[in-house]
């Protein structure tokens, strides 16, 4: 299995690199170019395969509104500035087909919607006129509470629909933790819950990508407030996904991540 052109044989590590004031994670924020290449160049150093780069944050729970154009500022100012020092895939994280489409236009090579294709209508169109892999997220309004990874299929499932009919073949597939929040039960179970049943992703036969970084679900379970202080429990939940059958992991943290990543995947293979 190859994801933009990476051997997915062995679990990927995707580094995240925001240029977004407003993200969660305030550690993840590179203002200035020099530590914003220093910062891409490290990560590949370390092992990353793709480098993820935000320039709104998507936090479901923050005020993070600012204009497409801005958005599309910061992603172009990024983009441009990573792809002259490092060749590996680059994905744009962003919901707006405008954003996309020009940070395609500046080096990007992957699209990374956490709406997958259910927010603006154009991204699908965006993804098939450039022929670009994809991560599709799920997204939806959750109405069976009782039952978190098969709503996530669900959702999932109608994402590769619209996929399909816009002639969007490569696909990489996202839970969406962090994203989908009912009230009950709490978002920190509902997390736990699809990570320890990732594997029923397998049917689509698609990449698993999944981004645990320093995110709030770890927060609730140990108590960690500031995201800083989460980077063992997002290695805790990294080594589950990757036994879970996780081929590509988000994260903040490149070179912890991937020991933990090989640690996992060495003990899944010797799995009877």
């Amino acid at each position: 299995m190859k994801f933009a052109g990476v051997d997915l044989r062995e679990p990927r590590i995707m580094g995240v690199i925001n240029v977004s004031p407003e993200s969660f994670y305030k550690d993840s924020v590179r203002r200035y170019e020099k530590e914003l290449t220093e910062t891409a160049v490290r990560m590949v150093e370390e092992g990353a395969s793709f480098i993820d780069v935000g320039a709104k944050s998507t936090a479901p729970y923050l005020e993070t509104q600012i204009s497409v154009e801005e958005e599309v500022r910061r992603a172009v100012w990024a983009i441009k500035l990573i792809r002259d020092v490092v060749d590996v895939p680059i994905s744009i994280d962003t919901t707006s087909a405008q954003v996309a489409e020009e940070a395609v236009k500046s080096g990007a090579d992957i699209i990374n919607d956490v709406t997958g294709f259910k927010g603006d209508s154009g991204m699908a169109k965006v993804a098939s006129e450039y022929n670009l892999p994809v991560i599709l997220c799920a997204h939806g309004d959750v109405r069976n509470f009782s039952d978190p990874i098969h709503t996530v299929i669900d959702f999932l499932r109608e994402s590769l629909t619209i996929a399909e009919k816009n002639g969007v073949e490569e696909i990489a597939v996202d839970p969406a933790i962090g994203f989908l929040r009912p009230e009950w039960p709490p978002w920190y179970e509902w997390d736990s819950k699809v990570i320890a049943n990732l594997n029923l992703l397998k049917e689509f036969g698609r990449p698993i990508l999944i981004g645990v970084s320093r995110k709030s679900f770890i927060k609730a379970i140990t108590g960690r407030e500031d995201p800083a202080e989460r980077l063992p429990g997002s290695l805790s939940a990294t080594a589950i996904a990757v036994l879970k059958g996780a081929n590509i992991i988000r994260t903040h943290d490149v070179k912890e991540t991937l020991d933990a990543v090989r640690m996992a995947d060495f003990i899944r293979r010797l799995s009877v």
